[in-house]
């Protein structure tokens, strides 16, 4: 059974019907805090989320919500409100545009970068202004400071990943959780995690089981730890900045991607 440290905090996740997530969702639940659950379209699999958090104890809801909007974010912040404070916000939410060919800038348009940043810039930074008063709270009740984790990408460091836009992004959103640490301190602590390649259900389902088996020893040949990543090995780096074990731990950014970042992988692992 997971240590209950988190017993008695609320808690937002963005983009949590499924995936990385819903993974991060499900072990805040596990160790006793309240989840709100949130997507815009998959709510079969939202409510299938909440209902796997009620399983273990949680008090869990499922909030229809865009985040790229005002209205989207004070909808979730509304439904954090009959709590009176927020402990914990996870923004995940986040898309892409596949133009992998970098060089290729007619793969690209104007609104594929407005519609990418309005979700994985705009869409944390609306979330975050809308839910700052409950933070504060949290913090005023409590003497802990809330605390913020953003769900960037490896793109965001290294420059490679789905797309321009995508990689841009998420390297936006690593300065925005710098400027934002510092901002919102001490009453609010603000931090990221950029993994790499995370094995879900939708590679699968768009691939087919075959070839994705393919692409997981592919992708594992290529790290030094001879690992692909699935969404439960980044939720359980995720947590930590969720939890007092991270209590002095604020403008950080975090890489979990198996070691892809230093670019080789030992012999012995090839």
């Amino acid at each position: 059974m997971a240590d209950k440290d988190l017993a008695g905090r609320k808690a937002i996740v963005t983009g949590s019907a499924t995936g990385l997530g819903r993974s991060i969702a499900l072990r805040l639940a596990e160790r006793g805090a309240d989840v709100i659950i949130n997507c815009t379209r998959s709510i079969a699999d939202g409510e299938a989320t909440v209902a796997a958090c009620n399983e273990v104890g949680a008090q869990a809801q499922l909030v229809a919500a865009d985040v790229s909007t005002d209205e989207g974010a004070r909808k979730l912040a509304d439904a954090a409100s009959a709590w009176g404070r927020l402990d914990i916000l996870v923004n995940n939410a986040g898309i892409t545009r596949h133009a992998r060919d970098h060089s290729d800038l007619d793969a690209l348009s104007r609104e594929d970068f407005l519609d990418t940043y309005a979700v994985n810039v705009a869409g944390p930074f609306l979330v975050m202004q809308a839910c700052k008063p409950l933070m504060v709270k949290a913090f005023e009740q409590t003497g802990r400071a809330s605390t913020v984790l953003n769900i960037s990408s490896i793109a965001g460091v290294t420059g490679i990943g789905s797309s321009v836009a995508y990689a841009a992004t998420k390297g936006a959103l690593n300065t925005m959780t710098l400027s934002l640490a510092r901002a919102l301190a001490p009453a609010i602590r603000v931090n990221a995690v950029c993994p790499g390649f995370i094995g879900t259900r939708w590679f699968k389902d768009e691939m087919g089981a075959e070839q994705y088996e393919r692409l997981e020893a592919s992708v594992a040949r290529s790290t030094p730890l001879n690992a692909a990543s699935g969404p439960d090995d980044i939720a359980d780096s995720a947590v930590f900045f969720l939890t007092d074990a991270s209590r002095h731990v604020t403008g950080e950014t975090l890489l979990v991607d198996a070691g892809t970042h230093l670019g080789y992988a030992p012999l012995a692992a090839r």
